[in-house]
């Protein structure tokens, strides 16, 4: 197959997301009147446009754009946006909230997780994100992890999808209702099947698998420390829910007798190949944990504040040296999937925690490309540098949302948005263009997957 080539050029602003001794090139951090040349997904050259070549294949002129890496989305359960806004669980806490949607997502099958994953990476690529995990831990009437691969590949996201289970139902104690459970060895032998069918180990991979049990109130610690076993003797990521709020902090110390940081080094949670979502209640101590062990926190402020678990210590998880990656979560606890959201309120809730310094514009924007793509465990994705993938959103700045923000254009993306992309470019494949989505009609995808949500909540 020829080679593919792909030219940006005059971009107002491109930002590399790179420091300097991030690179051997040292590329500017900011790049007035950039572009970047890419061939076959990978990026080849960046810098003022009149430095790059003046040929290739695909050419798009950036002139009134904003030009970022692609934002990397480190948690999230796409099959939940086929229930957002349910009304009996809108003013519910975390455990409340799931208990009455339990028994809703019972009667999810594989056309629920396939049109559901489509539709909410859709929703993320048009917000500018080019990778995305996604933690699918309920598979009852046939649904698979492979029902979500397929449609990641249809839309053209960069994912990580991790096979998520429950174990432990109500009759043993846990959360869940029992019929949403699983036996273990099931799991584990499903897990294996699909690490050895789909995971792509490779730089640059479109897809890879992680193993996620869900969480510490809905399996065993057996089944932590196999799942944990199982991912290293195959290099894959491990991924859960930990300390979300004071009740799963009450749950562990009941439980277990221990808190989040005695019960991850228990089962052998900890290091750069683990990452945990949400981590709201983690102490001090705890926090040093994660720097020294390099375990990595997925932070998802919107679905924190919509169930009332609390502000995460983000400021103090950074100056410790935590991975901090940002995840917009469940659709039907955010019930968005915008990732500048994601950063704004993550800048926000560190200022009105603290002070008005306590987190910038460009910190929030960087926990949004580079952090994630760190707590994924990837040094190919997070950068517009050489060497790493054509990853790339653009934001138009010509518009109401940026209108009189021309002092700053990089700043604006977090303080006047957030807005839509008007591009997203994946492995160097056009996903959106002019702010349409390029690889499956929106509109059936729409009705496909409305049709779907009215048959769950009437069923």
């Amino acid at each position: 197959m020829p080679d593919q080539t792909l030219l940006l050029k005059n971009a107002d602003v491109l930002c590399t997301m790179s420091e300097p001794g991030e690179n051997e090139r040292s590329i500017e951090s900011e790049i007035k009147g950039g572009g970047l040349f890419a061939r076959n997904g990978i990026i080849e050259a960046v810098g003022e446009s009149s430095s790059l070549p003046l040929i290739a294949d695909t050419i798009i002129d950036m002139k009134g754009h904003v030009v970022i890496p692609g934002m990397v989305n480190t948690h999230h359960h796409l099959f939940q946006n086929l229930t957002r806004a349910v009304p009996a669980a809108q003013n519910s806490e975390l455990f409340g909230w799931l208990k009455t949607l339990y028994p809703i997502w019972s009667n999810i099958g594989p056309e629920h997780v396939y049109w559901s994953t489509a539709l909410g990476l859709a929703e993320l690529a048009l917000s500018g994100c080019t990778t995305s995990s996604d933690h699918l831990y309920i598979y009852p009437n046939g649904a698979k992890l492979d029902d979500s691969l397929s449609a990641a590949s249809d839309i053209g996201v960069r994912f990580h999808g991790t096979r998520g289970s429950m174990s432990i139902g109500e009759s043993q104690g846990g959360l869940p209702p029992d019929s949403l459970t699983e036996k273990e060895s099931f799991i584990l032998s499903e897990s294996q099947r699909l690490i050895e069918t789909y995971n792509d180990s490779s730089r640059y991979a479109m897809q890879r698998v992680a193993l996620a049990p869900c969480s510490p109130f809905s399996v065993s610690i057996d089944l932590m420390r196999e799942s944990a076993a199982m991912a290293r003797s195959y290099g894959v990521g491990l991924h859960t829910h930990l300390a979300e709020n004071a009740e799963d902090i009450e749950y562990g110390l009941q439980q277990f007798g221990m808190r989040p940081g005695e019960y991850i080094e228990a089962v052998g949670w900890t290091g750069d190949d683990v990452w945990h979502a949400h981590c709201v209640q983690l102490n001090s101590e705890e926090i040093n944990l994660f720097a020294k062990t390099g375990t990595g926190i997925a932070h998802c402020p919107c679905s924190n504040m919509r169930l009332a678990s609390g502000i995460a210590p983000v400021r103090q998880m950074l100056d410790t040296g935590v991975k901090v990656g940002l995840g917009v979560d469940g659709s039907a606890s955010n019930d968005s999937g915008n990732m500048l959201n994601e950063a704004r309120q993550t800048m926000l809730l560190q200022r009105v925690n603290s002070k008005a310094c306590a987190m910038t514009a460009r910190e929030a924007l960087r926990v949004a490309t580079t952090g994630g793509a760190s707590v994924l465990n990837r040094d190919d994705i997070g950068m517009l540098v050489p060497g790493y993938a054509a990853d790339i959103t653009a934001f138009k700045r010509d518009n109401v949302d940026f209108s009189g923000s021309d002092w700053d254009p990089v700043a604006s993306l977090v303080f006047c948005g957030p807005s839509k992309a008007n591009y997203t470019i994946i492995n160097g494949k056009i996903v959106v263009r002019e702010g349409q989505l390029n690889t499956i009609s929106m509109e059936k995808l729409v009705h496909e997957h409305s049709k779907l949500s009215h048959d769950l909540i009437n069923n």
